[in-house]
């Protein structure tokens, strides 16, 4: 063979192995991180403007490298509910966890939460964080799908918190979002076969109260002034609202109705070092992004790993004179959603469309090339990513539900409410008190309750057909419809 032939078929040889190298890696299952932080604000972002002192630089390269999304929303807006809903991709009503109670656990022989799926599909899955599930001890405590278990009882503590590592209980030293950054890292790095693709939860007990940050961050936004709620809503006033809203402050009891038509805004700022404490605790939360970005670069495995970052529920931070989360107002329902993936993923994306805390499950299990169970009642936000179907048929309204929580009955009564993009309708199941409208294109900051509004009967009208239809769609137990309306309190 002369030398030229020997040239050539050296040549065709490389060819066709950087085309199987590049094959493989394009055929590659992507690896998830997930990252949820709890009780954080949809607007806690550098991005958003809403606070100017506020640095978030790692949450800005997720954004700058991947997807924001405008409209993101949770389907019960508390902990336990919605962190089911992420993993099974099911309404509260349907997996049933729909309290914070420590012996609710949802029924996962039915519902299985998606990382069962990736396991069964040859990934290594994990937990680091928080859960906030049936409260067990020992081995009992870990739930179905994770081959590493690192956890803890309820809320946790932020400073030496006890945790119960793959069954193993014992107290750690140190800070909270620390130590559990330290053990997502460790299992990334030490424990996982490198030859299995992954799938990590890093679920933080930051950002929740009492809010509790780093030493190291404690008081670095003592100087700065918490600036006014967009849209006034601070100034709300209550006329013309659901009478079990006057209330005084969230500590009193929703029950104890306040018999006048209105009462006086709460002077600015409402609780306001509170709220400063909130966005100082989220300070660790980006380093530990940045550490475990860094990690997974280290490691060759950052790009081909999907990045998600989200929260279990949104926050009132001043807004409607609130703080904590639950009911349906918008500060409450929405929550941030950024999500890197480069191979899938334009750099500095934004997805105003409207997609909710069930979606997560099955555009996971799409990424991995799984299909989709039967029971996820969420849609894969894939069509989404694609600009060639960004006029497919989408979701263009949601229900939202609330239940009375066993542990804070005060925050409000049991509800539904239908949202769409222009307007959003509330039904609180009281025979004696007004549900509520408002138009979200005029009134972005919910402040006039249109319900007895004569001009918008025929929206309310055209609202609740939506919502009954929303209720057989996603299968809402009418049993449980009957039980909601009979066993709320009536005004005294």
């Amino acid at each position: 063979m002369n030398k030229l032939n020997i040239k050539n078929s050296f040549l065709v040889l490389l060819i066709l192995t950087f085309s199987t190298i590049i094959g493989q890696e394009k055929n590659k299952q992507p690896n998830f991180l997930f990252i949820l932080v709890d009780d954080q604000p949809f607007d806690a972002l550098e991005s958003s403007g809403r606070y100017p002192f506020l640095k978030t630089p790692n949450l800005q390269r997720l954004e700058d490298e991947g997807v924001k999304f405008t409209n993101y929303f949770v389907t019960q807006s508390i902990c336990s509910p919605s962190r089911a809903s992420f993993l099974t991709g099911t309404y509260p009503h349907i997996h049933g966890v729909n309290q914070n109670n420590p012996h609710v656990d949802p029924d996962w022989k039915t519902y299985k939460p998606y990382n069962e799926h990736l396991q069964n599909a040859g990934y290594q899955t994990a937990h680091v964080g928080k859960i906030h599930m049936a409260h067990y001890k020992g081995k009992k405590h870990i739930r179905p799908g994770f081959d590493y278990w690192y956890s803890f009882i309820g809320q946790g503590e932020y400073f030496d918190p006890k945790v119960n590592d793959n069954g193993k209980e014992y107290q750690e030293k140190g800070y909270m979002t620390d130590i559990l950054t330290d053990k997502a890292i460790s299992w990334l790095k030490e424990k996982r076969d490198p030859n299995k693709p992954f799938s990590l939860n890093l679920w933080h007990k930051a950002v929740h109260e009492d809010h509790l940050p780093a030493p190291r961050h404690n008081n670095m936004y003592a100087k700065d002034d918490l600036p006014l709620p967009p849209y006034n809503t601070h100034l709300e006033n209550f006329k013309g609202k659901p009478e079990w809203q006057r209330i005084k402050t969230w500590d009193s009891d929703w029950k104890n109705y306040i018999p006048a038509d209105s009462i006086a805004p709460k002077p600015w700022p409402i609780k306001g070092d509170k709220f400063k404490k909130l966005l100082e605790t989220l300070a660790s939360v980006d380093e530990s992004l940045g550490r475990v970005l860094a990690a997974l670069e280290e490691l060759g495995e950052l790009d081909n790993t999907v990045i998600i970052f989200s929260s279990d529920n949104g926050y009132f931070m001043g807004e409607h004179g609130y703080w904590d989360k639950r009911i349906a107002y918008e500060n409450s329902i929405r929550i941030p959603m950024l999500i890197r993936y480069p191979k899938s993923i334009q750099k500095k994306t934004v997805i105003e469309k409207t997609a909710l805390n069930i979606d997560l499950a099955p555009t996971i299990l799409e990424w991995a090339g799984v299909k989709k169970p039967t029971y996820m009642q969420g849609e894969s936000l894939m069509p989404l990513f694609d600009k060639k179907q960004k006029n497919s048929k989408w979701r263009d309204a949601f229900m939202f539900e609330y239940y009375v929580d066993d542990a804070y009955p005060y925050a409000g009564p049991n509800m539904l409410a239908l949202r769409t993009e222009k307007y959003k309708l509330v039904d609180a199941f009281l025979e004696n008190d007004i549900d509520e409208l408002y138009d979200l294109e005029k009134d972005p900051g919910e402040m006039v309750n249109l319900i007895n509004n004569p001009a918008y009967q025929k929206v309310v009208t055209q609202l609740r057909k939506e919502l009954e239809k929303q209720k057989i769609k996603y299968k809402y137990n009418t049993d449980r419809d009957w039980w909601l309306r009979t066993q709320v309190p009536k005004k005294k």
